[in-house]
C-alpha cells in the first residue's frame, strides 16, 4: 500500500468546520490533498495557507448536487494532484424547522447535498479505483441518521441515506479492495452550532440533554471539535483501518448511548 506521501484525497466540504480540520489533519500527515467547496474562494485561502507552511493542498471549486460537476472535478483532480486513494464526503446543509413547516423545496435542497451529492462523488471516484484495485472512502454522516432528532427532519433523513448507500456500496466494492465507512459526529463546535445556538459552547444545550426534546445529553460533558472528527477520518483513511469497511464510527461522547 503506497504511503501518505504517495496518496491523493478528495474532500468536499472542505470550507467548513469540520471539512477544513479534515483537510489540515490530512495534510499534516502528507497526503496530497484536494480541497472542494462549493465556496471556491473559502476553499482558496484554506489551500493557500496550507500551502504556506509547506502542505500540499490544492483548492477546487464544486457543487456536489451536479453530477457534471463532480465529474469534472474527479477528473481535474486525477489529472493534477494525482490518482485518488481517498475520498471523504463532508460536504453538507442543514435546514432547522418542524417537518409540518418545511418546504418541498428545503427537502430536496437537503438530499441534493447530503445525499444525491455523496452518491456523485462516490461514484465517480469509484468507477476510478476498481480498475486500480484498491481506495479508500469515508462519508461523513451525523448521530442524526440514527437517533430521532426533533426539528431536524430533512437533516436527519439525508443523513442515514447517504450512510446507509455508503454502507451498501461497501458491499459491492469490498472486492476490489476498496473500503468504504461512515463518521458519525454528534454535536460539534462548529460556525454552524454556534450561529444556531449563540451561546458558549460549555453552555450547549445538547451537554446536558433536552427532555423536552427527547434528547440525551453527551455523557462526556463537552461538545466534540472538529479536530477530533478529522481524527476519525484520517484512522479510517489510513492503512491502520485496512480490515475495516461499512463500520459506522461515532464521533458523539456517547450521546447516541450505543444506538
Amino acid at each position: 500500500m503506497p504511503s501518505s506521501e504517495e496518496e491523493t484525497v478528495l474532500v468536499t466540504g472542505a470550507a467548513g468546520g469540520i471539512g477544513s480540520a479534515v483537510v489540515r489533519r490530512l495534510a499534516e500527515e502528507g497526503y496530497r490533498v484536494a480541497a472542494a467547496d462549493l465556496d471556491g474562494t473559502a476553499a482558496t485561502d484554506l489551500a493557500r495557507g496550507l500551502s504556506a507552511r509547506g502542505h500540499r493542498v490544492e483548492a477546487h471549486r464544486v457543487d456536489v448536487a451536479d453530477e457534471d460537476d463532480v465529474e469534472a472535478l474527479v477528473r481535474a483532480v486525477e489529472e493534477g494532484p494525482g490518482e485518488l486513494r481517498s475520498v471523504v464526503n463532508v460536504a453538507g446543509v442543514l435546514r432547522w424547522g418542524p417537518a409540518t413547516a418545511s418546504s418541498s423545496r428545503d427537502w430536496r435542497r437537503v438530499f441534493d447535498v447530503n445525499a444525491l451529492g455523496v452518491f456523485h462523488v462516490c461514484r465517480a471516484a469509484a468507477r476510478r479505483m476498481i480498475p486500480r484495485g484498491g481506495g479508500s472512502i469515508v462519508t461523513v454522516g451525523s448521530d442524526a441518521g440514527t437517533v430521532p432528532r426533533a426539528g431536524m427532519s430533512a437533516y436527519a433523513a439525508s443523513k442515514a441515506a447517504a450512510a446507509h448507500f455508503t454502507r451498501c456500496l461497501g458491499l459491492e466494492l469490498a472486492p476490489h479492495r476498496i473500503r468504504c465507512n461512515i463518521v458519525s459526529p454528534g454535536a460539534t463546535d462548529t460556525e454552524m452550532s454556534r450561529a444556531r445556538w449563540g451561546g458558549s459552547d460549555r453552555l450547549h444545550p445538547a451537554i446536558a440533554g433536552v427532555p423536552e426534546e427527547f434528547r440525551a445529553g453527551i455523557p462526556l460533558g463537552r461538545l466534540a471539535r472538529p479536530e477530533d472528527v478529522a481524527d476519525a477520518v484520517a484512522f479510517l483513511c489510513s492503512p491502520r483501518a485496512a480490515h475495516i469497511t461499512l463500520h459506522d464510527l461515532r464521533v458523539d461522547g456517547g450521546a447516541g448511548l450505543g444506538s
